[in-house]
């Protein structure tokens, strides 16, 4: 049994799927939400005025901030015990920081959410979840 799960969160019904799985398969261990901020998602718009940028991470800091928020509620009301759950915003590329993360947050288990994919791409996992499960140094829990 893990002693201290991260769980990737970004506010889908995929990550919300993880954060019920682990409160119900792992109640006594240490939960870490972690959010992060891609910051290829501020595409061109956030450099075209000098505050752009900056407005741009505080709305996401701000949407992460209550992904969190919400998921820790969510992982707090599914679990018998009531241990503290963790929470964590970073920023960087998703899948390469989850993996950093799982590693500086001594994280033993990975739970993440794959994405709901139709036709040939449903066959594979989504790349976030994908290359977090190839390169992570503990086991990962992929939850559709």
């Amino acid at each position: 049994m893990p002693r201290h799960v991260l769980v990737p969160v970004d506010g889908s019904p995929q990550s919300m799927h993880a954060l019920r799985f682990v409160a119900g398969e792992w109640a006594d261990a240490d939960v870490t939400l972690l959010y992060v901020i891609d910051p290829v998602q501020a595409g061109y718009s956030a450099g075209v005025l000098p505050t752009g940028s900056e407005d741009w991470y505080q709305e996401a800091k701000t949407e992460a901030e209550t992904t969190l928020e919400e998921g820790r509620d969510t992982v707090m009301s599914e679990r018998a015990s009531n241990d503290d759950v963790e929470t964590a915003i970073e920023v960087g590329r998703p899948a390469t920081t989850i993996v950093e993360q799982a590693r500086e947050r001594d994280a033993d288990h990975v739970v993440v959410g794959s994405h709901g994919r139709r036709g040939v791409s449903r066959l594979l996992l989504g790349s976030v979840a994908e290359h977090v499960a190839r390169r992570s140094p503990v086991p990962v829990t992929i939850v559709r």
